[in-house]
């Protein structure tokens, strides 16, 4: 295969099982105008599909951008890890094998990363919006973070505004460095779902500028029968909510040890997280996950009084520790409510 003396942009597509939509995909990440310093990174996790044979025969056509790599089936974070491992990018964007990007962001992304490249310090991380891209609705919902960062500025931490509710870092809305992954030492835990929040939190601590680009660049495709966010797989799934959640609350650094605005982020991202983990596990009605949902709040407190301290007093978690039948209904009810008028899953 050509080697590039520089590439800028390393697309990780992990892919199980996606035959019916990675070539809508991979064709979205080939719409750039210019892909001479694009690499696109297909990770096959064990499909038993065509899958395969999709990847290999776009790497035959474009070997100068395309590589396919085949293992094993080792879950999503098994196959990120496998693209992050191989990207020689000076940053890395992970885009699922069913999601897409929109040819005139990547063409606006692609031009704030040249110039970052340029720089003898570019930005540990790139920010974009983002579309909640659900099937059979006609609109469609962007999460913007305009309201918390000014637009193609240098930016450190403590420069970012308040983040709403529905607002964090998810992986769809970033792009990280690739040396900041490689210092972070980044291994997500393979066979795991829901590592994804993982990756756009571990890494936090390593970064120092990041810069906010204001395009609806990734869609995420949600609605597809099978697919992991779904409420029923969810609830299922709870203990490997629990596991990534514990995994969260490790990785959060102490307050004095990283800039206010970082902690505060990472604060509020940790509550989001472990209210949605209570959320399923009360949906379950499963009087053993009450108690695991309960479990999982202490040992917050227990891993550090000051965290714990700080992530239990947002609204959302006051919310969703509401005491006895009383409050497991209210959150039901709510859940419902809120699953109506906004249908995210």
């Amino acid at each position: 295969m050509q080697h590039k003396s520089h590439i800028t942009l390393s697309f990780v597509v992990p892919a199980f099982n996606m035959e019916v939509y990675l070539g809508r995909c991979v064709d979205s990440l080939l719409m750039a105008k210019d892909s001479s310093d694009i690499e696109i990174i297909v990770i096959d996790d064990g499909s038993s599909d065509g899958t395969a044979a999709i990847a290999d025969g776009y790497a035959r056509r474009i070997p100068s951008v395309i590589r396919v790599l085949h293992q094993s089936n080792k879950g999503h974070g098994g196959a990120v890890n496998a693209g992050v491992a191989l990207a020689r990018g000076q940053y890395v964007k992970v885009v699922d094998a069913d999601d897409w990007v929109s040819p005139g962001s990547l063409e606006r992304v692609m031009a704030v990363l040249r110039s970052e490249c340029g720089r003898s310090e570019p930005v540990d991380l790139l920010v974009t919006d983002y579309v909640y891209d659900k099937v059979g609705r006609r609109h469609k919902h962007i999460v913007r973070f305009d309201r918390v960062m000014k637009s193609d500025t240098r930016l450190g931490w403590d420069d970012l505004g308040r983040f709403g509710l529905s607002q964090y870092l998810i992986m769809h809305s970033i792009f990280f460095r690739t040396e900041v992954l490689r210092r972070a030492r980044l291994r997500l835990p393979e066979h795991t779902f829901y590592v994804d929040f993982i990756y756009a939190y571990e890494p936090l601590p390593y970064v120092k500028t990041l810069m906010y680009v204001d395009t609806p660049f990734y869609h995420y495709f949600i609605g597809r029968e099978g697919q992991s966010v779904q409420t029923n797989a969810m609830i299922a799934r709870t203990d490997q909510l629990v596991r990534v959640n514990h995994a969260m609350t490790l990785d959060t650094p102490e307050p004095d040890s990283v800039p206010d605005g970082l902690y505060h982020y990472m604060i509020h991202f940790l509550s989001i997280t472990s209210v949605v983990t209570s959320v399923f596990l009360i949906l379950s009605r499963r009087p053993v996950n009450y108690m695991i949902k309960d479990g999982l709040w202490r040992d917050i407190d227990m891993m550090s009084p000051r965290i714990g301290h700080d992530v239990r007093r947002t609204l959302a978690s006051r919310a969703i520790n509401l005491p006895g039948r009383g409050g497991r209904f209210i959150i039901r009810y709510g859940y419902r409510v809120a699953d109506r008028l906004v249908g995210f899953n």
